[in-house]
């Protein structure tokens, strides 16, 4: 076994439904914000869901030129923001003799779906000579990746993650490991996704996993509540720059924590259904545990999957009590999802944000709109309001259609 590297985390980025760089997000989750409304992005009037958390008024002309951005799907825009803002904080430098040390992953679990649903309509109205030359770099899931090595010239290891809900934390998680290696110096890495759009929204209503609550949509996204009834469809994107302790110490760069664990499994259960108990989400964060060498009683806290949906909720909290025993009635845990939405792909790239906040500021955000406890899911939420409390530890769990589970484990610098 070779000497693993340290990896630390120097820069955050994030576009969300509650807040469009960190500063505002960080606001967001102090306050319980949430980002649910109806939506704007196209006319909801035919769909049996009217709502959503959309990103809203992202001044993408900050980072992107307008020439550009018309090349670029929305998936696409939100991870190079995200990036953008990440790398900038992180006060990295990528030179000639670097960059082929520096590189970037960002998940995606749809990728360009705005894009694709836009040109088979002019497919079929207008015939494939009118169809755009950008459709393909448009709409593949690996181009908010590649755009964002090309905005910032990295050179290194370059990859694109599609496990669904679980992208952007296998990202994380697959940079994690890269960097542990020594098969690079830093890592650009998360999750983007874009996929309010009129088929996105009709085929996750189709497949019963929203919630329909449009008389009350603020109130929908509402994990581990005895009332869910589905997930709200969220949008954005999450990234970090990760880096090896000794490539940040060289160029004495700002630290905000450390990433110590990763587990990931599939379940090969079932293509949206999680295993019965949770088994592969529970070997996933036993195994996060045993990479970053805890013990059960140092986790302070737990970023839940946590989607508001009937089977996901029962099924982590089971997880979570397969691995804590007695002591998973103490460690806070809480879904930002009950606030952001559900980003699909771009969701574990703001929920490691989230996690890394958590750990900086000393807080816990909370689940909000949980009102009436569901005996299956009897942990401690942290019900509708932040807490104030020190955390040296955090976990976030990701679980995605198709049996994918990741858990990361995120620590305060010792």
């Amino acid at each position: 076994m070779p000497n693993l590297h340290r990896v630390v985390i120097t820069g955050i980025g994030a576009v969300t439904p509650i807040g469009n760089n960190i500063d505002e997000y960080l606001v967001g989750l102090q306050k319980g914000t949430n980002g649910v409304s109806d939506i704007t992005l196209f006319n909801p009037e035919q769909h049996p869901c009217k709502f959503a958390a959309e990103v809203k008024n992202l001044q993408s002309e900050k980072f992107i030129e307008a020439k550009e951005s018309k090349r670029w799907d929305r998936f696409s825009q939100f991870g190079v923001i995200a990036a953008k803002q990440a790398f900038y904080d992180s006060g990295l430098e990528i030179t000639e003799a670097n960059s082929s040390r520096i590189g970037v992953i960002i998940g995606s679990g749809v990728g360009g779906l705005l894009t694709m649903e836009s040109q088979a309509q002019i497919l079929s109205h207008k015939g494939p000579k009118r169809v755009s030359p950008f459709t393909v770099p448009m709409m593949i899931p690996n181009m908010a990746t590649g755009l964002a090595a090309i905005a910032l010239g990295a050179k290194g290891p370059s990859s694109s993650v599609s496990t669904a809900c679980a992208a952007g934390s296998n990202a994380i998680g697959d940079s994690f490991r890269l960097l542990q290696l020594g098969k690079a110096d830093a890592m650009i890495c998360g999750g983007a996704e874009a996929s309010i759009t009129p088929l996105g929204v009709a085929g996750f209503a189709s497949a019963k996993a929203l919630s329909f609550r449009n008389e009350s949509p603020q109130t929908a996204s509402r994990p581990f509540d005895a009332e869910r009834d589905g997930f709200v469809i969220g949008e954005g994107s999450g990234i970090l720059v990760l880096e090896t302790l000794e490539n940040a110490q060289k160029r004495n760069a700002r630290i905000y924590a450390e990433i110590i664990g990763y587990g990931t499994t599939c379940d090969a259960h079932h293509i949206t259904a999680p295993s019965p108990g949770g088994v592969g989400g529970a070997k996933a964060i036993k195994l996060a545990i045993e990479d970053a060498s805890l013990s059960l009683e140092k986790v302070d806290y737990i970023n839940a999957h946590g989607t508001s949906t009937s089977a996901n909720d029962k099924n982590e909290t089971s997880a979570i009590k397969s691995i804590f025993k007695d002591r998973s009635y103490l460690i806070p845990v809480s879904s930002t999802k009950s606030m952001t939405g559900h980003l699909l792909g771009g969701s574990g790239g703001i929920e490691a944000v989230a996690c890394i906040l958590s750990l900086t500021h000393n807080f816990i955000p909370p689940t909000i709109n949980y009102v009436n406890p569901d005996p299956e899911c009897d942990l401690d939420y942290v019900p509708n309001n932040a807490r104030e409390t020190q955390v040296g530890v955090a976990l976030s769990n990701s679980f995605g259609f198709g049996g994918h589970n990741v858990c990361l484990a995120f620590s305060k610098m010792n």
